[in-house]
């Protein structure tokens, strides 16, 4: 298996151009949700930010976004591309499995997209505690998850509606769950959930 846990691993793929979850735009996912039925606003995370087009797009939406990735890169140009825009969010390079100790219920939301995907599957219990502990409780997580079938070895690694529910289960409780609209590679893989942080 790929060695997801370092950030060599996703810094070379930004550096020879491996990037293929790049989509250089906001997710049409994210953007229905919120053009439609925007969550309240306040303080939202999004993990495994990359160049930060999602976390532009809340900030833009009247959120205080603030994006994580552990690749340097990926930081570096999230914060230019920020600026270049005007816009006011906030980039912060760590890694999303040390957020618990530093960022505890400091969140009112959390906007995931490839990262679950993305980071060892062996890992996948201690994600869902992390963002447990960030989000305040009665938060929202909403996420959209993918590969939602079997593919080639990851990354991106596949997910199931059941693993999900029973991963997420003991913190959040499943509010909404749909197909939605997306980018044509994907249509058809994607689930979208919003979940609510209970006090388990």
């Amino acid at each position: 298996m790929a060695d997801v846990s370092a950030s060599e691993f996703w810094t070379d793929l930004y550096a020879r151009g491996g990037d293929g979850w790049e989509l250089r735009q906001p997710a049409p996912p994210l953007v229905d949700f919120v053009e439609r039925t925007p969550p309240p606003r306040g303080r939202v995370a999004v993990p495994g930010c990359g160049r930060g087009h999602d976390v532009r797009y809340l900030a833009g939406r009247g959120y205080a976004a603030c994006g994580f990735d552990f690749s340097p890169t990926a930081v570096a140009q999230a914060r230019s591309l920020a600026k270049v825009e005007g816009v006011a969010a906030e980039f912060v390079q760590q890694d999303i499995f040390t957020l618990g100790r530093d960022f505890g219920r400091a969140f009112d939301g959390v906007w995931e997209y490839q990262c679950f995907c993305a980071i060892d599957p062996r890992r996948r219990i201690e994600y869902v505690r992390t963002m447990a502990a960030i989000i305040k409780p009665g938060g929202w997580l909403l996420a959209c998850f993918f590969p939602m079938r079997r593919r080639a070895a990851g990354p991106p690694f596949p997910v199931s509606a059941g693993e999900v529910r029973r991963l997420f289960g003991p913190h959040f409780r499943v509010e909404r769950a749909y197909e939605p609209r997306s980018v044509r590679a994907r249509q058809g893989q994607e689930w979208m959930v919003l979940l609510r942080r209970t006090n388990g």
